[in-house]
């Protein structure tokens, strides 16, 4: 345990931050679940309108640190390409 004013605040920014991080992550996984969920059902509509939300959560990720852009970028990559592959 830390024994230190300063090392005691670290412990408590960290506990803070990780729970934030954990909040976003949490919310692109689900997103991404949604919209996997949506092309699977194949209604193009639902799926264009579940892939401008993703694509909102992915670049919240993206801002807040929680994704890099290039990873984030190769999703909304497959994600379209998928969305497109609807009849």
């Amino acid at each position: 345990m830390a024994n230190h004013v300063s090392a005691l605040k670290r412990v408590r920014q960290t506990i803070k931050k990780t729970e934030v991080n954990r909040n976003n992550r949490s919310r692109v996984r689900g997103a991404l679940r949604k919209m996997r969920e949506a092309v699977a059902a194949g209604n193009k509509e639902t799926a264009e309108k579940t892939f401008r939300e993703t694509v909102s959560a992915l670049d919240k990720a993206i801002q807040k640190g929680v994704l890099h852009k290039n990873t984030a970028g190769r999703y909304k990559s497959r994600l379209a390409a998928r969305v497109k592959a609807i009849k």
